[in-house]
């Protein structure tokens, strides 16, 4: 029997905030996407007012005023730091890790049937908490379905003490469990598939356990018959030590305020393609393709509405920031038209190719020049990556980029750069 263990970082963003300021411990927490817009993370005392993922904040404001939640921006550096500090701690105990998300981690523990893997669970939180502050629970069964599913209840069943092992119970008692959760809870089922398994009688983890796969994957399709063969313990979906290069890496932000002119527009996207291209040289690859894309809000329908993106072939996949910052801005002056409150703009890398895989042109008579220009080209972001890595974002960047960015999305309540700014770190007296 495998075991796969799930280690989810409880309230991710709020248990981030409340590391460094404490006086946020048991007081309602949310956190807020970009322009301070929707509830991306809530705390346990939110969550208990019924205050639902994503929901807008303006309309949480009566709420806020009564119970008193405290609203913050998102501090997404601070975010990433934390996350990896938690991912490098796990990798400690598993030479088998696939980083799910920015607040999630897989861990083979197969080979470690010797110990107690609830106690070595117990241990990663400890040590987790200890090191860094920050809450997780551990889930532990024989797939990774359902280890998803272990760590919702090590979450939600203070029994468990954060520490749930479903690989340790008998089947009886596994089954008698799976029958008190909700079918929505499975992962990769969620609201939309769930009301159509309850109108088939599939109410609880247990029921779409003991259905037939086959007969459901002529209704649902292959994913619902490798989740309910997970289910059964069968292993239908692997670790990714490696995660796979993207195929297409998205750039794009709305703006704080209504952009109008082409200056600002072109700065945004100078910034949002010098963030895609470090992206794509992290994953040592290139791009063959660049979209570009503008838009005004769909929530102002009283105002003049326009929308419009283009997509330009490049002639030979590059990695260099420059170039494709040039061609973007050209791309941009091709769509843009002038008298519109643009909301929103974007751009987009495509035709991603592994560096080791370009195809050159065979019959270009610059093959020579081009060489050394690609090798200057390479050198060059190399440096500015390393110097940007060692010294801090931006320090290097393109004149286009800006300055003041008047356009930049709102962040009134953001917590200081604690890990990531030394001006900002905690100062004890």
């Amino acid at each position: 029997m495998r075991n796969i263990a799930l280690i989810d970082v409880n309230n991710f963003y709020v248990s981030c905030e409340r590391v460094f300021n404490p006086k946020l411990n048991s007081k309602p927490v949310v956190v807020l996407s970009n322009n301070d817009g929707c509830a991306v993370a809530r705390s346990n005392e939110v969550k208990a007012l019924g205050v639902p993922m994503g929901a807008p904040w303006f309309k949480l404001k009566d709420l806020a005023r009564q119970h008193g939640i405290i609203a913050l921006s998102s501090n997404y550096a601070l975010y990433a730091d934390m996350s990896n500090r938690v991912m490098n701690i796990l990798r400690a105990y598993s030479p088998d890790q696939e980083v799910y998300s920015i607040d999630e981690s897989f861990l083979d523990l197969t080979g470690f049937q010797s110990r107690n893997l609830s106690q070595y669970g117990q241990h990663m939180r400890q040590r987790i908490l200890q090191w860094t502050g920050l809450p997780v629970c551990v889930g532990i069964a024989s797939t990774k379905t359902l280890a998803k599913l272990a760590n919702h209840c090590a979450k939600k069943r203070p029994v468990f003490n954060s520490v749930c092992n479903f690989n340790a119970m008998i089947a009886t008692e596994l089954d008698q469990l799976l029958a008190q959760i909700d079918v929505s809870e499975i992962w990769g089922i969620g609201r939309q598939l769930a009301p159509k398994l309850q109108a088939l009688g599939f109410n609880s983890v247990l029921d779409l356990k003991r259905a037939n796969p086959a007969i459901l994957r002529r209704q649902f399709g292959v994913v619902m018959e490798k989740t309910i063969r997970e289910l059964n313990g069968t292993v239908c979906i692997a670790l990714e030590e490696i995660a796979p290069a993207k195929k297409q890496i998205l750039s794009s932000r709305s703006f704080g305020y209504p952009v109008r002119d082409f200056n600002s527009l072109a700065e945004s996207i100078t910034l949002y393609m010098s963030s895609a291209a470090v992206k794509l040289r992290k994953q040592q690859s290139f791009a063959g393709s660049v979209y570009v894309y503008i838009r005004t809000s769909p929530f102002k329908p009283d105002a003049p509405q326009y929308s419009n993106g283009l997509t330009i072939p490049l002639p030979s996949a590059t990695d260099d920031t420059r170039h494709l910052v040039s061609v973007a801005l050209w791309g941009l002056k091709q769509i843009y038209k002038p008298h519109y409150d643009y909301a929103k703009a974007g751009v987009m890398l495509g035709e991603i190719v592994q560096a080791t895989g370009i195809q050159t042109d065979l019959f270009s008579q610059e093959q020579t020049s081009n060489r050394f220009s690609a090798l200057k080209s390479s050198a060059l972001m190399t440096a500015m990556d390393d110097i940007n890595r060692k010294l801090g974002k931006a320090t290097i960047k393109l004149a286009s980029e800006g300055f003041a960015r008047p356009w930049r999305m709102k962040q009134g309540n953001k917590s200081p750069g604690y890990t990531t700014s030394w001006d900002e770190v905690v100062a004890v007296n």
